[in-house]
């Protein structure tokens, strides 16, 4: 047993004053409860349907009690349908780079861990006492795989007796999310604690008193785990980057850093739960919960509060007196009868006198006649025997058992035709309006039951990242019970991905496939699935709670659809008879279903359709043959731009070609046109001039050079006078 810590005590004061708070608060509603609880499993042989006074003076006057238990019957009809319509948790991507395929993920562990847990016996106890006394009650719990792993796994635990549990009664919410403290009583075998404890260990003093319980017997010892939720007060930092950090995360030197970095900070509240297994004065274990919920959560029934007093009540209570009265008049009614003779002759003595072996086996022998002596000793007359009508019951009594019946029907809401019986309903909209009616009244049954579920969900949400925080291969359960692997791998980068199942995961991680090419590798029979990874550390998710049919339901209603769509349309069976033999539970469906699709008509085999995938063959074709237009296009483009190109350049040469010769010819010219002397040349170029302009062109060079003459007389400065030369000198 380990040492008690410096706190202990403290812890222990804490404890037992929250302990009486919860006593204080629940005593009322617990009395009722357990007074509803009796009468709900009332029975002829215990009695407990009727007053404990009332049937023991009854019973000391050989006067019936009878019990007839109607009660049983209205309350097993909500908890049945609750099993039938089990709600099922629904994860929804809400932000922080979630997916829908990493909630899907999600949905398929949490349908592990119940299927492991056998958590349909927990919610269906729960129901059981929901609907019965007020509350039940679901747990979660931690375990390790074997005794040689560090690895846990999660379950759903059943609670047998709600009666075991109490719970903050400051809590708010429905769910009792918001609770800060709860204890959990366990009754451990005694041979199992003397085995913990040692043989002569002496089992503890009751560690919380209040009347009513034993806390050490023969067989059991009590012992009590406390849970609290504790409050640690932190700072948030924001960077200018983005980053947020704690600051309980950073030391000094770290804090120092980073003070520059900070953009604003904000105070937090963060909520940390703790657990301690308290045995009479010790704390003998502790442990820190890795979810920030107490896993505990109720199903409660209807729980109001009047006057700060604090009551909870099932369907048990609405029915007490209309069963009472119920039983009452049955019990009336058959001791009336009773009370009535069973003679069936009333005759003179004298009347059957020598005759008296007729009339004593009346009623066993089948006599043709009966005798009687019709005079007497002195010739008298006598009356012949009579018949003396059968018992009969009261009209009044049958007239309250009647309104008694009645009365329930009322007071629950539940009427024939929701209860399978004959009534005056003949259509088949009428009977479903009546049953939706009965539902309605009872629905907050199932309502309360999909918030325990909706919670449950909560902390298996926040469970399983903590809980599952290693790489490894996990098995996940699909909604038809189909198991598939899930490599949880929390380093990856991304919530969801699909790789190759032979994808190597190195450093730099896999190559994801796209929707098409998973769901084409799914497609190919002879292509192993695609891998999934799945890292559930990253995105934020909120939970849901459907509440409908169980899917064995929905498959035996889509059977029956099936089916009636192939009576009335037998050429139907070609296009839905797969789905029909899927949906069925007979020997060999499965089978038989593989076989009828592999007979579909074309359009409607698994897959694209046919027409489809001609129009995209058609369409790809006539792309490639375009693209082969356009190559050859391209190739003679090229061509013609080479031609033009090869015809450029050899321009280009002609040209300078031509350039030489006239350089060539210009310059011979000129040579020729230098040894010319220039006075005859002048004379060869007039007559050249003379020649072009058809005129004599002495005339023109005079006049030219006349009108040179003015022109440079006129931009010629002025000469300066004398006088005006000497003032200026």
């Amino acid at each position: 047993m380990p040492r008690p810590q410096r706190g202990d005590a403290e812890i222990l004061r804490e404890a037992k004053a929250r302990f009486e708070t919860c006593v204080s608060w629940e005593k009322e509603a617990r009395e009722h409860a357990l007074s509803d609880t009796y009468f709900a499993n009332g029975d002829p042989l215990n009695g407990y349907m009727w007053d404990a006074a009332i049937y023991k003076d009854r019973s000391l006057n050989n006067r019936p009690t009878l019990t007839m238990n109607k009660v049983r019957q209205h309350n097993l009809q909500i908890i049945n349908d609750a099993r039938q319509n089990k709600s099922q948790v629904k994860i929804t991507p809400t932000g922080n780079n979630a997916t829908y395929e990493a909630a899907q993920v999600f949905q398929g562990i949490i349908r592990r861990i119940e299927y492991q847990s056998k958590a349909v016996d927990a919610y269906s106890t729960a129901i059981y006492h929901q609907v019965e006394s007020g509350i039940g009650y679901v747990t979660v719990e931690t375990e390790y795989v074997d005794d040689r792993s560090f690895q846990q796994e999660i379950y759903i635990r059943r609670v047998a007796d709600p009666t075991t549990i109490y719970m903050d009664p400051d809590a708010k919410d429905y769910d009792k999310a918001d609770m800060n403290y709860c204890f959990v009583f366990e009754d451990v075998p005694r041979e199992v604690w003397e085995r913990e404890h040692g043989k002569n260990a002496v089992p503890p003093a009751t560690p919380f008193d209040y009347a009513g319980n034993s806390w050490v017997t023969d067989k059991h010892v009590r012992v009590a785990q406390y849970w609290r939720r504790v409050i640690d007060n932190d700072k948030l930092h924001l960077l200018h980057d983005g980053r947020t950090m704690r600051d309980s995360d950073l030391d000094d030197a770290q804090r120092e850093m980073f003070e520059p970095l900070i953009a604003r900070s904000r105070e937090i509240a963060e909520p940390r739960v703790e657990w301690y297994r308290i045995e009479g004065d010790e704390i003998v274990d502790r442990g820190d919960w890795p979810s920030k919920y107490i896993p505990v959560v109720p199903c409660i029934g209807e729980e109001t509060v009047i006057e700060n007093v604090m009551d909870r009540k099932g369907h048990t209570r609405s029915q007490i007196d209309a069963q009472r009265i119920y039983n009452y008049w049955a019990s009336a009614a058959v001791e009336q009868v009773a009370l009535q003779t069973k003679v069936p002759y009333v005759a003179a003595a004298k009347a059957i006198e020598n005759h008296e072996n007729y009339w004593k086996t009346a009623n066993t022998t089948n006599w043709a006649v009966l005798p009687y002596n019709s005079v007497d000793d002195n010739g008298q007359p006598l009356p012949k025997p009579e018949r003396e009508p059968p018992p009969q019951m009261a009209q009044a009594y049958i007239e309250g058992m009647t309104l008694a019946r009645q009365d329930l029907l009322d007071v629950t809401g539940q009427y024939q035709a929701e209860l399978g019986m004959p009534s005056n309903e003949r259509s088949g909209v009428a009977i479903q309006q009546r049953q939706r009616q009965g539902d309605t009244a009872t629905f907050h049954y199932l309502d309360n039951q999909a918030k325990m579920i909706r919670q449950v969900g909560r902390i298996l949400l926040d469970l399983i990242p903590k809980i599952y925080d290693t790489t490894q291969v996990m098995k996940i359960m699909a909604e038809d019970g189909e198991d598939s692997d899930v490599l949880l791998a929390p380093n990856s980068t991304v919530s969801h991905m699909q790789v190759a199942p032979n994808a190597p995961i190195g450093p730099n991680g896999p190559q994801p496939l796209t929707a098409e090419q998973a769901d084409q590798m799914r497609a190919d029979p002879n292509s192993p699935d695609p891998r999934i990874i799945f890292n559930p550390n990253i995105g934020r998710y909120d939970i849901e709670a459907d509440v409908g049919p169980s899917y064995g339901t929905q498959r035996q209603e889509a059977a029956n659809a099936f089916a009636q769509i192939m009576a009335q349309n037998p050429q139907a069976f070609m296009v839905v008879g797969d789905f029909w033999a899927q949906n069925s539970d007979f020997p060999g469906a499965d089978e038989l279903a593989e076989r009828l699709k592999r007979g579909l008509p074309p359009q409607y085999k698994p897959g694209p359709d046919p027409q489809v995938v001609q129009l995209q063959q058609a369409f790809q074709q006539s792309q490639q043959g375009a693209q082969k237009l356009i190559q050859q296009a391209d190739a003679e483009i090229a061509t013609l731009r080479a031609h033009n190109t090869r015809l450029a350049e050899l321009n280009q040469d002609k040209h300078a070609d031509l350039v030489i010769d006239e350089y060539k010819a210009e310059t011979d010219r000129l040579k020729a046109v230098g040894q010319i002397d220039p006075h005859a040349m002048q004379v060869v170029v007039r007559q050249l001039l003379r020649d072009m302009l058809q005129t004599d062109i002495i005339p023109l060079l005079r006049d030219h050079a006349s009108v040179q003459a003015d022109i440079q007389q006129t931009m010629a400065p002025p000469e300066p006078q004398n006088g005006t030369a000497q003032s200026a000198g």
